[in-house]
């Protein structure tokens, strides 16, 4: 009986393919989400790497030019007003309210540091808006793929134990492909939602270091709008 057992159990297909061609509609179902899943967190993950990667190095580029002593008016010249990158459309914002402020007699319009201000804040906050698009995307994969693998995996070994209540036979060749073809599942799950978890967590953090770099960069440049109206 043991070898027949044996004998029987070799023969199935234990592969991740056979697992899934074996497995039943839904379970396949549950599978390709998964799958899926998994590919669209690890597109986002890659993306979102190459865009903090090049904003770092286009606002560290872009401090050194405005530091560098040219003229602020200059170096908006240069730039224009719809630049390409993050930092010097805070400061393109910044820069064209500070024109239009200006009357036509050379005199300032009243509350122009306010408007200012207000200006880089709403660039910042577009520019946060799009650094962060798509994170909401790997939080929900990391918490619900977990609970679509157990749900493809609960109804995985449901149908499993119908299959040997009908053969009314507990031998091990009967019962583990079943088993087997229901944890795949709840591992496709696993696969799907940890580094969707993992670079949820450090991409969020390299954002909002990005995003408090803008910050700091509209307060210094306020600071010195600032002085130029006050002296």
């Amino acid at each position: 009986m043991e070898a027949e057992t044996l004998a029987l159990a070799q023969e199935i297909d234990f592969s991740m393919w056979g697992l899934f061609a074996r497995a039943t509609l839904t379970v396949k179902l549950v599978m390709i989400i998964l799958v899926g899943a998994s590919a669209w967190s690890w597109a986002i993950i890659i993306q979102k790497l190459l865009t903090y990667r090049s904003a770092r190095s286009e606002a560290a580029q872009f401090d050194r030019s405005f530091w560098s002593g040219n003229p602020l008016d200059e170096l908006f010249d240069q730039i224009g007003p719809e630049p390409a990158g993050h930092s010097e459309r805070i400061f393109a914002a910044g820069m064209t309210e500070w024109r239009r402020s200006h009357r036509t007699d050379g005199m300032l319009i009243p509350g122009a540091q306010a408007r200012i201000d207000r200006s880089m804040d709403v660039a910042i906050a577009k520019e946060g808006e799009g650094l962060q698009s798509g994170l909401q995307v790997l939080a929900t994969i990391g918490s619900t793929a977990p609970f679509i693998g157990l749900f493809g995996t609960v109804w995985g070994i449901m149908n499993a134990f119908i299959e040997i209540a009908e053969a009314q036979n507990t031998n091990l060749a009967v019962v583990a492909p079943g088993i087997a073809e229901a944890l795949l599942a709840t591992g496709l799950g696993l696969l799907a939602a940890i580094p969707a978890v993992i670079f949820y967590n450090k991409l969020s953090a390299d954002s909002d270091r990005i995003i408090g770099g803008y910050e700091a960069f509209a307060d210094e440049f306020a600071t010195i709008f600032s002085r130029q109206l006050d002296g």
